[in-house]
């Protein structure tokens, strides 16, 4: 097969894939990989042009749609892998899950073997999926892996609410609802010079004001270990509504707040 830098190669072998990724690394070049799954959104091509901009390097994308989208080679993705790349086993990081734990364990796990599958030096991730992106920096550490993960901060509609593929599954009469987490958690976010406690509370408050229970809704520190009284933290929230269950995130500078945050 012929290749042709940035034209979006399509490889649906894993032999294939993983002697280009083995050729690549040869010339000293590094892999980035850009693991996407059956559609491609807003978010999805902010991981792309992330990982375009890392010089030196190659991008590999995952896809599993029924098409391989125009959208690849017009970002001048490298190397497109068809397919799944398919992993029986689970991670377990010892982390202390709000997500389902052997869900998140087995997401980790196809992680890293599409990071074995194709050589990779790098992965992008997005911030959206905050505890995925924790688990696998734990994993990869504790493994003592020669990668290096990138992430790349949520992307959002103009009305806050997170671009995902669940975000666009939920029924149009629980959308109020569906914006509701995304103010609860900026509401809560805005809040942070004034510590943990004041943080939830005005979180919950915006959820209950819209009538909508959360899955779960916590202070973390950067590691997803409990959070500090004062510093980086992430606010960390989930609902179910209509069948679909949403997650989001926002970054929380508590004890300190954004506007005393010296530019």
């Amino acid at each position: 097969m012929t290749f042709t830098p940035g034209a979006a190669t399509v490889v649906r072998d894993e032999a294939l894939l993983a002697t280009y990724g083995r050729a690549f690394r040869k010339v000293g070049k590094s892999i980035v990989v850009v693991p996407l799954g059956r559609a491609v959104h807003a978010g999805h091509i902010e991981l792309i042009r992330a990982a375009k901009s890392l010089l030196g390097s190659y991008v590999f994308v995952t896809f599993s749609g029924d098409e391989v989208p125009e959208v690849f080679a017009e970002e001048k993705v490298d190397v497109v892998f068809h397919g799944e790349l398919g992993c029986a086993a689970s991670v377990d990081t010892g982390m202390a899950h709000l997500e389902d734990a052997e869900a998140v364990g087995r997401d980790v796990a196809r992680l890293l073997a599409t990071l074995n599958a194709t050589h990779a030096t790098d992965l992008v991730l997005g911030e959206k999926d905050f505890e995925l992106l924790v688990a696998t920096q734990l994993a990869v550490t504790a493994l003592r892996m020669e990668v290096k993960i990138h992430s790349v901060p949520t992307v959002r509609m103009p009305d806050g609410l997170a671009v995902s593929l669940r975000n666009g599954d939920v029924p149009e009469e629980h959308r109020d609802a569906a914006l509701a987490l995304a103010a609860a958690l900026t509401a809560g976010a805005h809040a942070a010079e004034h510590g943990a406690d004041v943080v939830l509370e005005t979180a919950r408050g915006v959820l209950a004001a819209a009538g909508v229970e959360p899955a779960y809704l916590e202070l973390r520190d950067l590691a997803m270990r409990p959070a500090p009284p004062t510093g980086d933290a992430r606010l960390l929230a989930a609902v179910d509504l209509g069948g679909v269950h949403l997650i989001d995130n926002v970054g929380v500078p508590l004890g300190v707040g954004f506007k005393n945050i010296e530019a």
